[in-house]
């Protein structure tokens, strides 16, 4: 945990309020455990999907 402290605080968003560090750090959680659901429907559902590339 004393890592994670340490790099928060000498990140962009260490000097600011905590309530702030706690949306930033929120909305990253957010965002990858989206794309590793998205990754692991893709996996799942990948011999069942037609996928083409052109234009």
């Amino acid at each position: 945990m004393d890592v994670i402290n340490q790099i928060i605080s000498d990140s962009a968003i260490g000097p600011t309020q905590a309530w702030f560090k706690s949306l930033v750090l929120a909305v990253f959680a957010t965002i990858v455990v989206s794309l590793f659901t998205m990754l692991i429907v893709l996996l799942l559902n990948a011999p069942h999907m037609t996928i083409s590339f052109g234009y």
